[in-house]
């Protein structure tokens, strides 16, 4: 039998007792603690690749990568992932796929090697961020759209890009949204981020002053969780509500996550 624990009040669950994950039961309790808590933790369950994937496709269906792959290493150490300067972006508290018409449902990542010192995981919760919100302060944010962009999340990493690095950046498209996401369930919640570049037809000034201002708000200790990895970790979060970052660390600390990413169903407004 499982039994959860909150992490925090307002986000975050860790799950024990978890024996068998091909239990039916097992995975609908998961679910449901993921969608009313955001994070959910597995201590020590120390998946391997094919486990993990076993366990992701119980959650939904599993992207595929452009390279044909299903599980993607996470690492600053460039042997092991082509991506390494990329991930330098997630010492900044975001959202994955901003920039994609349909975001990820959740993400799963295993801890293979936790840094020595720091490296850890910060959630915010996005949904709590505005529920407690007073009604005056969401209406300045109702009705307003944003526009994400990949270069804006690199800006934070390099302020001065080469005309290289900004050609790189480009290659991805842009999306506007809603800054605040109104969902088929009547859930709320605020889409912001590292990749949140501008505010729709607002001054640029102006623009960035409210969305730094909300990203503060909304990562207010009362909303957020910080996990401190150990090897065989499994922690999966709601990729659509929760924000998140990496807690700086050496790279030379050999930390490696696998991360699976489950495919979302529900398209940005």
């Amino acid at each position: 039998m499982i039994e959860t624990n909150a992490l925090r009040p307002s986000l975050g669950v860790e799950v024990t007792g978890v024996n068998d994950l091909a239990n039916e039961d097992v995975i609908a309790q998961c679910l449901e603690a993921l969608k009313w808590r955001g994070v959910l933790l597995i201590r020590g369950l120390d998946l391997d690749d094919e486990a993990q994937l076993a366990f992701s496709r119980r959650l939904g269906d599993v992207r595929v990568l452009s390279n044909g792959a299903e599980i993607f290493t996470v690492s600053l150490d460039p042997a092991k992932s082509s991506s390494a300067e990329y991930l330098k972006g997630t010492f900044h508290w975001h959202i994955d796929d901003t920039t994609n018409d349909i975001p990820a449902k959740a993400t799963m990542l295993t801890c293979r090697q936790a840094a020595m010192v720091g490296g850890g995981t910060q959630f915010a919760s996005t949904y709590a961020a505005y529920d407690t919100m007073p009604e005056q302060d969401r209406k300045r944010y109702e009705g307003l759209r944003v526009v994400h962009s990949f270069e804006a999340a690199q800006r934070l990493v390099h302020p001065d890009p080469t005309d290289e690095q900004l050609a790189a950046y480009r290659q991805l498209p842009t999306h506007e949204s809603d800054l605040v996401w109104s969902r088929r369930d009547g859930r709320k919640s605020f889409v912001i981020g590292a990749t949140a570049d501008h505010i729709v037809g607002m001054d640029p000034a102006e623009s960035r002053a409210l969305l730094d201002e909300l990203l503060e708000w909304s990562t207010q200790e009362q909303f957020s969780y910080t996990h401190e990895w150990r090897e065989g970790d499994v922690v999966i979060w709601d990729n659509t509500g929760m924000l998140h970052r990496a807690l700086p660390y050496d790279p030379s600390s050999q930390r490696t996550m696998q991360r699976t990413t489950i495919v979302g169903n529900e398209a940005w407004a």
